[in-house]
């Protein structure tokens, strides 16, 4: 397993959730635009490097990395998504994102965890 792959997983799960709340935008990894892949790869790294540091990312510190990595991007808060314009809704602190959003960085952890943890036990980390 490697960052590439642990990031796709993430974003097909992200996307598989999403469709369970209604939201159809979100499109496959094949078809995710470069920004989207670097983005689920930047957090794949953000939750490694937590891991290997011997603590376990919270999902508040999920979403906060998340926050950084756009701030650094030049985004912003927007009431619907927009690559163009670099806008995103769940652009706010974690404690103010609503629960069906929150559940993304629950997520999110728990899948990385799960190949960390397999990857210490077996070695297949990559």
């Amino acid at each position: 397993m490697n960052i590439d792959q642990v990031a796709k997983i993430c974003h097909e799960a992200n996307r598989a959730y999403c469709a369970t709340i209604g939201d159809n935008s979100q499109v496959s990894w094949d078809e995710a635009p470069d920004w989207q892949k670097i983005s689920a790869k930047r957090g794949v790294e953000f939750h490694l490097a937590t891991l290997n540091q011997g603590s376990e990312p919270t999902v508040a510190a999920s979403h906060e990395s998340w926050l950084r990595e756009k701030t650094a991007d030049g985004w912003k808060y927007g009431p619907v998504k927009d690559a163009e314009k670099k806008e995103h809704p769940c652009f706010v602190p974690y404690n103010e994102l609503p629960a069906e959003q929150r559940m993304k960085d629950y997520l999110f952890v728990a899948i990385v965890a799960a190949f960390y943890e397999h990857s210490v036990k077996t070695k297949v980390w990559r």
